[in-house]
């Protein structure tokens, strides 16, 4: 595998980099304090391409490769995770199986205007008992009698929500018993009988503008589902794919970040006349954090070639988000012991980051659902 940027996956990090300097950075401590989607932010990520970074040019999008995405994706996140988990549900979990399964139809109305951050959009998979277990749907479809569709039900924790102006909702059958073909629906969130319920309230990667969505008697037209009858489930598991690789790259500039502070610190912070950096305590935690890092970008990096070149990378995938989630936090914590009361005070950068990372290892899938994945990946040689 080539470790190298193509010159055109080079200048896209590139961008995202001035982005995140010049635009994402200076706001993103008001983002986290503030608890409040920051619109105009997502507005300009979506004029530069960062809202549907594979998305064909024709349909609005930079017409990129998973590469390119990833690591736009942890420039982003070094300035705001926040804004980094965004672009996630945008390209991920919306655009690109949008892009990828809609008709011409429902392409023309949605995928430009997502793809270029005119519209936002939502992604409701999860219940109170349908994370994990996401196939144990109980929001329930059936026909409606205008000859298209009725939804009923609640979904939980649906991250852009509170602006949202298209949600992908997913409903298992209310004909079935047991565990019910589950379809996928693409529904105006303006539509009469979804209401939302209040914010919900984060430890971390705050002003996600996330919130439950109660929906009473939905009814949206036949040409309102995406794919075909009973695909829902694996539109997600395919769009999931996608959304680990962005979100160990999320994880990646969040570690990244953690770890030159803590670098910085210990250069700067001296203990019986000499600067802590020359302590081998700390030289071997800095040690252990800088290969964290890079261990993280070779699974990161192979799982989006893989995406690139064969579509479905379940177990890279796995393998790039559990190994890099799990080594940010790693990375941030000692990070923490390193700084110590400096980086514990509230309001510090590192202070931020510390709530931020822990989230990587739960969305879109806790770790201990990679490991399933792997081991059943691993099992079947």
């Amino acid at each position: 595998m080539d470790l190298n940027l193509t010159p055109e996956q080079a200048a896209f990090q590139q961008a995202a980099r001035r982005f995140a300097h010049d635009v994402v950075a200076p706001v993103a401590a008001a983002i986290d304090e503030r608890d409040e989607f920051p619109i105009d932010v997502v507005r300009q990520a979506g004029a530069l391409g960062f809202m549907g970074v594979t998305v064909a040019k024709e349909w609005g999008g930079a017409g990129l490769d998973y590469v390119s995405y990833a690591v736009a994706l942890e420039e982003i996140a070094r300035a705001s995770a926040t804004l980094a988990v965004i672009l996630v549900v945008s390209n991920s979990l919306v655009v690109e199986p949008l892009a990828r399964f809609g008709t011409d139809d429902q392409k023309q109305r949605w995928l430009r205007s997502l793809a270029t951050g005119q519209s936002i959009g939502a992604f409701a998979l999860s219940e109170e008992n349908a994370g994990t277990d996401a196939a144990n749907q109980q929001t329930t479809v059936e026909a409606s009698p205008g000859g298209g569709f009725r939804l009923n039900g609640r979904k939980t924790w649906v991250t852009c929500a509170a602006v949202a102006d298209l949600v992908m909702m997913f409903a298992g059958e209310a004909s079935a018993a047991g565990k019910r073909p589950v379809s996928a629906f693409l529904v105006p969130a303006d539509t009469p009988g979804v209401v939302r319920g209040p914010r919900d309230q984060s430890m971390g990667v705050r002003g996600l503008g996330a919130l439950d969505l109660d929906l009473k008697d939905v009814d949206v037209p036949a040409g309102a589902m995406l794919g075909v009858r009973g695909a829902g489930f694996e539109i997600a598991r395919w769009a999931f794919e996608g959304a680990r690789i962005a979100i160990a790259a999320q994880a990646i500039g969040i570690g990244q970040v953690a770890f030159d502070e803590a670098r910085a610190h210990a250069k700067r912070r001296h203990t019986f006349g000499k600067p802590i950096a020359s302590y081998e305590a700390i030289q071997f935690m800095l040690a252990d954090s800088a290969t964290d890092l890079d261990a993280a970008r070779v699974l990161t990096l192979k799982a989006a070639v893989t995406k690139d070149e064969q579509e479905r990378c379940g177990v890279e995938a796995a393998m790039a988000k559990l190994y890099a989630s799990e080594a940010a936090t790693r990375v941030t914590d000692r990070a923490m012991q390193i700084l110590a009361s400096a980086g514990y005070r509230r309001g510090s950068t590192l202070e931020r980051l510390y709530r931020d990372v822990r989230a990587a290892e739960m969305y879109p899938g806790t770790s201990e659902v990679q490991r399933m994945l792997i081991s059943g990946a691993v099992l079947r040689k």
